[in-house]
């Protein structure tokens, strides 16, 4: 709980210094977030076990050609999010979530893919299953998700981390859809976050095992230390990218950093893998802002 609240001061600092330096930069902002959707898309899918790289994922979103055989699928995959992804950046501001939301999301994302699944919650008989769990039977689907949303509204007063975090494992225990329920349901987070004036977060691929073993720990334990964990450093990762370039610093990889320095660099990866330290990971390189003035 200290742990919890400890990060939660840390984002709530750093939602103040963002606020203040976004002031007569949302061009600036705009192309940040733009320049995030290949990542976001890249991760989100990367973590449901799809084959495409970083690169390939960009490049798709470029409309450039690939030097390899990619299925129809995964090109739709990466397409639909990234369409799902910009189009909450804006939705999100102009409406609560609601099922319908969710329904709409899910229909986006899984065009053209199932259509016969797209925007429609499991059906009597489609039961589904992820690693041991077994995920409640249809006709609970639409109760448990009423009631996840009322108690993550009716929790406001509670700090954003636990109140994400908690919802995200119900959302993804309940497994509403046939199929796309871990990318929807990361979606929803950046939903909620938006719309609470919160910057979006990007859950890493390499950051996978301990999202699956924060699923674990929520069904055998009923806990969520360990996604209120990944939900926290997340949000704090975002932030620091953002700082860095709104506030004008001087943006390095943190082997640059430690050579200048002379520090120990895998001492700084650990400190930047438990956000620590203001550094950040972009397109899966470590890097850090460093004040104009201390250069």
């Amino acid at each position: 709980m200290a742990k919890v609240l400890h990060i939660f001061n840390t984002i709530n600092r750093l939602r103040e210094r963002y606020y203040a330096a976004s002031i007569g930069k949302q061009s600036l902002i705009k192309i940040l977030s733009e320049a995030e959707v290949a990542e976001q898309v890249y991760n989100s899918n990367a973590i449901e076990n799809s084959t495409l790289t970083l690169e390939e994922t960009e490049k798709i979103l470029l409309q450039i050609h690939l030097d390899r055989y990619i299925t129809e699928r995964e090109i739709f995959e990466a397409k639909n999010l990234a369409r799902v992804v910009s189009y909450i950046d804006t939705r999100a501001k102009e409406q609560e979530l609601t099922l319908d939301i969710i329904l709409s999301l899910h229909k986006m994302l899984i065009s053209n893919i199932r259509d016969d699944i797209a925007g429609r919650f499991r059906n009597a008989g489609e039961y589904v299953r992820v690693a041991n769990h077994i995920a409640p039977d249809p006709k609970e689907v639409t109760g448990r998700l009423e009631k996840m949303l009322a108690a993550y509204n009716a929790n406001s007063h509670e700090n954003i981390i636990k109140r994400i975090a908690l919802l995200h494992l119900t959302f993804e225990q309940t497994h509403p859809f046939v199929d796309g329920n871990g990318r929807i349901g990361r979606v929803i987070n950046n939903y909620l976050l938006i719309r609470e004036g919160f910057v979006p977060v990007n859950i890493k691929f390499i950051d996978r095992k301990m999202y699956y073993e924060a699923f674990r720990e929520f069904n055998e334990k009923g806990t969520a230390t360990t996604m209120e964990e990944i939900v926290g450093k997340s949000l704090t990762n975002s932030y620091h990218k953002r700082l860095a370039y709104l506030e004008g610093a001087h943006i390095m990889t943190l082997g640059e950093y430690a050579k200048k320095h002379k520090i120990s660099h895998s001492n700084l990866i650990n400190k930047a893998n438990r956000q620590t330290i203001e550094a950040f990971l972009e397109k899966g390189i470590w890097k850090i802002g460093v004040s104009q003035n201390k250069k």
